[in-house]
């Protein structure tokens, strides 16, 4: 077991819509938090290297940033990073490959599935839980309109905008037992 890996997803560097376009279902911004996209990266930034060191693997679960000018800020970020590629990140390969050790469609170890998507219940094989993010603020639910505990959404607002490591992923989710 590593404590220094960790996981986060859904960031959208540079993009204004998740700060003044997109609403979550009790009528506030999705990012409502933060005035705008350039007051929520830098807290994306402060927060992550408060958590993640320069050894640290982390996980980034899809939807970094729309445009290779906005890739950039992953620079200022500690970790050696592995992108779990999401439905926003059309870039070319040789456009990540400056920020990224490693780049996936989707990755499993240690009883854990990681995927933008959740992954549906009948393919998650022997996995014990999905970190997935692409919902946002959503939690994956069971047909009794509970959270199912065999998902984590590692959605920035989900995480209060900072990584959250596989110890503390394991703390939250004993009964998974993963």
């Amino acid at each position: 077991m590593n404590p220094n890996i960790f996981f986060i997803s859904d960031h959208h560097f540079a993009r204004e819509a998740p700060y003044t376009s997109f609403k979550r279902d009790d009528g506030r911004f999705l990012r409502y938090e933060f005035a705008n996209a350039a007051e929520g990266d830098e807290a994306m930034v402060e927060r992550h290297n408060s958590v993640v060191d320069k050894d640290s693997r982390v996980y980034f679960v899809g939807d970094v940033a729309f445009t290779k000018k906005d890739l950039r800020i992953l620079s200022r970020m500690n970790g050696r990073k592995v992108l779990i590629k999401g439905n926003h990140d059309n870039l070319d390969l040789k456009d990540y490959l400056p920020y990224f050790d490693d780049i996936r469609g989707v990755h499993q170890f240690e009883g854990l599935i990681i995927s933008h998507y959740p992954i549906h219940p009948g393919s998650l094989g022997k996995a014990k839980l999905c970190i997935h993010g692409h919902l946002h603020y959503r939690k994956v639910l069971t047909d009794l309109g509970e959270e199912d505990p065999r998902y984590f959404n590692v959605s920035v607002e989900c995480i209060d905008y900072t990584p959250i490591s596989l110890t503390k992923l394991r703390s939250l989710n004993h009964e998974t037992k993963f």
